[in-house]
């Protein structure tokens, strides 16, 4: 089974048809970079043996892994959507499933790597903490080697693989794309992680676990302190939902306010749902009902099964600016709503939801605004 719009990475390691996820009917955006070619064809020449141990993290959509099936890798990722792409794209090339191991970014790793190949994430502090859990599994001779377009490649990636790993060379750019070639350092002394962050929630005594990819993860955001003024109380919503999560302050906030509640936690990253889960049961322990799902959006949750939903929806997939999560965030939340349910999005006032809300929904109405957000509250 091929994608509808694929498209072909050809590489020494074969020809290979990929697909991005969230699907779109007609996809522009390539679902591997120019990072992914160079680092192939650097892996190509290098010709690891047949019996190598290789890890791969941040691989976007499994352009990585796919090519290099053969060695059975294990990938490392912070999103969902990252390994669910992964797998698609393994069966849409023949290839099983089993021939990845596919690893979240908070479990453990195990044994030896000879072979690290990394693209670098848009969040540092993520990389930070996958260096520090990686230090424990490289020797001297294993091959570490990072990959990105040189627009995502800031000095401080150099500053923390040498201050992390050991010495580093670079390669020369190609097609704006650039590897970096790390010799693990087994002398170096690992400081502390200094993840999870912890803060205390101004105005409450909640205190907040943020792992390391984790939105915002020192402070609270201004987009969520305005859209917290403003949360409802509403005595028949029995089923809540804090769609997109974070570290679920949005949902714990929401569930102090509604008492009689089950909250239900939604975020593609697994790092954010374990801060969600951390926060909520700290604040509640077991006394208050909810659920905590690492997932594609609503796509999960059964139809007419929330009375409200609470959105902050990104709008960024990595390093890509676009609104097709959002879009894809409301057109769910209008199945899985019951009658009178309602959504609550906040969003910055130039990207006018209020627009394909009123075409989803036809009840929508601006709850509060300020010079930089709007909140907007659809009703089914």
């Amino acid at each position: 089974m091929m994608h509808d719009n694929g498209q072909v990475l050809n590489v020494p390691q074969g020809q290979f048809e990929l697909g991005r996820l969230p699907k779109r009917p007609k996809e522009l955006l390539r679902a591997f970079d120019a990072a992914d070619e160079y680092l192939l064809a650097h892996l190509a020449a290098s010709a690891p043996a047949q019996t190598a141990r290789l890890l791969v993290l941040n691989d976007s959509f499994g352009a990585l892994a796919v090519a290099l099936a053969a060695w059975r890798p294990c990938a490392l990722s912070d999103s969902y959507l990252s390994q669910q792409a992964t797998r698609l794209n393994l069966t849409a090339n023949g290839l099983a499933e089993t021939q990845v191991a596919l690893i979240s970014s908070l479990a453990p790793l195990t044994g030896h790597f000879d072979w690290v190949l990394i693209k670098v994430p848009k969040t540092l502090a993520l990389l930070e903490d996958q260096l520090l859990r990686l230090r424990p599994h490289l020797s001297e001779t294993s091959q570490v080697v990072v990959a990105g377009m040189v627009k995502a490649l800031p000095a401080n990636v150099w500053k923390l693989l040498e201050r992390l790993l050991g010495p580093t060379t670079t390669s020369l750019a190609q097609k704006k794309a650039r590897l970096i070639f790390v010799r693990p350092d087994g002398a170096k002394v690992l400081p502390p992680s200094p993840y999870p962050v912890y803060y205390t929630l101004e105005n409450t005594a909640y205190r907040l676990a943020n792992h390391a990819n984790v939105f915002s993860r020192d402070s609270l955001d201004i987009g969520t302190r305005f859209f917290l003024q403003h949360l409802p109380a509403a005595a028949d919503a029995l089923d809540i939902v804090d769609l997109g999560c974070g570290n679920g302050v949005v949902g714990l906030l929401a569930a102090e306010r509604n008492p009689a509640a089950r909250l239900h936690f939604i975020d593609e990253s697994f790092m954010a749902v374990a801060s969600a889960e951390e926060n909520f049961r700290r604040a509640f322990g077991g006394g208050r009902a909810a659920t905590f799902q690492v997932g594609d959006g609503l796509t999960a949750m059964a139809s007419a099964s929330a009375d409200m939903i609470l959105c902050n929806p990104p709008f960024h997939q990595q390093n890509t600016i676009g609104d097709h999560i959002a879009m894809a965030m409301f057109k769910e939340s209008r199945r899985v709503l019951r009658k009178n349910g309602q959504l609550w999005v906040i969003g910055n006032r130039h990207l006018g939801y209020h627009v394909p809300l009123k075409r989803l929904f036809g009840k929508v109405s601006a709850v509060a605004g300020n010079a930089k957000f709007v909140i907007v509250k659809a009703v089914v």
